[in-house]
């Protein structure tokens, strides 16, 4: 094969190289125009969901004030996204690269994280074990993000409600068709819903069966939804 006529054959070789042996099986969600950066390291993402009235609610006085005290509401935002392995998950791992991230690029977050902390957090904690740079790492948070369907019943109540959460989870598979029901987790922290936890393909392009993941869904009959504000 003549390489020097194939320079996309090359970099997807290159790609595939150097990231790290994606073994997990997908099925796919939409195709966005521009690829995300590729993971290395690690088999597939979790990306975490937090409903933000919920956090709230849970930790009252001790929650963080940027985000619950916001001039604008917060439905579902993002709580992490985690480079996750078949089994088990790294944390807090060893980088070259800076720890602290910069102001421009966290106030770039606050709309999807709305909290500093958090961000800063999310980096020291996860982003370094996903072998992407900090602004890699952020673009390819809000890409998992988009490309989720947040039903929009969920943030539309305006009372109080108490759920199921096996309702909440099937309500986000039938807003995500192809996602399958081991690919995702609803959490409760004390009496409420927490996370909406979703294990996506380093690669973005397909859901990922994660039975470990899906082992935290919360046992309770029902938990309780605060509405926006």
């Amino acid at each position: 094969m003549n390489w020097r006529g194939r320079p996309a054959v090359l970099l997807a070789v290159m790609l595939a190289v150097a990231a790290c042996d994606d073994t997990a099986q997908s099925t796919s969600v939409s195709p966005e125009a521009t690829a995300p950066p590729v993971a290395s390291g690690c088999d597939f993402y979790v990306l975490a969901l937090s409903w933000s009235p919920g956090y709230c609610a849970s930790y009252g006085d001790r929650a963080n004030r940027q985000q619950c005290r916001a001039d604008e509401p917060f439905g579902f935002v993002v709580h992490g996204l985690w480079p996750q392995y078949a089994s088990g998950y790294p944390t807090a791992c060893p980088t070259e690269r800076p720890l602290t991230v910069p102001r421009s690029l966290s106030d770039s977050m606050l709309d999807i994280m709305p909290s500093t902390g958090l961000i800063r957090h999310e980096w020291s904690e996860h982003g370094t074990c996903s072998g992407l740079s900090q602004d890699d790492y952020f673009a390819t948070t809000r890409m998992a993000f988009d490309k989720i369907a947040i039903p929009q019943s969920l943030e539309a109540a305006t009372q109080t409600r108490t759920v199921d959460p096996r309702s909440v989870e099937e309500t986000f598979i039938t807003a995500n068709p192809g996602l399958p029901n081991d690919a995702i987790a609803v959490t409760c922290d004390r009496r409420y819903i927490r996370d909406i936890r979703i294990c996506l393909s380093r690669d973005l392009s397909g859901f990922v069966s994660c039975p470990e993941v899906d082992a935290d869904d919360c046992r309770k009959s029902s938990a309780v939804m605060p509405p926006m504000r």
